[in-house]
């Protein structure tokens, strides 16, 4: 099973994101949704563990994106890279295969240097983890580039 637009909620587009890592594991999408970013993606074959249930690293790959992603619509943020230096994921439920996974995220303190973040990752709208995670701010990212397709 693939990711098609018939699969994917209403107002979800291609998330742009850069390195070759995401581009392999994902496809992420994302949308603005009542003045919130919003970061999911499908369940694939691809994606799953030995029972058929999203992987963990799967699922903390998604979270490694979400928080970033979020925070770069951020005032004090921006677009900008931002490594991550801790991220900690409390993993509540599976996510199985065919699911949507969906995750909102919020900036709860920026300094001169670094991004603190908390968010929570749903399965067709039942929580399956909790992230929080703790980003050094980096240089400032290129602007985003449309997805040709």
């Amino acid at each position: 099973m693939s990711a098609t637009s018939v699969d994917i909620p209403p107002g979800f587009m291609p998330a742009v994101v850069g390195g070759e890592f995401i581009a392999n594991n994902g496809p992420l999408f994302e949308r603005e949704h009542e003045g919130r970013f919003q970061l999911g993606f499908r369940v694939e074959a691809r994606h799953t563990n030995p029972l058929g249930n999203c992987h963990g690293g799967m699922m903390a790959s998604f979270c490694d994106m979400l928080l970033p992603m979020a925070a770069h619509r951020h005032h004090d943020v921006g677009m900008r890279f931002l490594p991550t230096i801790s991220l900690q994921i409390d993993y509540l439920a599976a996510a199985a295969l065919g699911v949507w996974v969906q995750g909102e995220a919020q900036v709860l303190r920026t300094t001169r240097a670094l991004v603190f973040m908390q968010g929570l990752v749903e399965a067709d709208g039942q929580p399956v983890a909790r992230v929080s995670g703790l980003f050094k701010i980096g240089p400032a990212l290129e602007p985003r580039r449309e997805i040709a397709g």
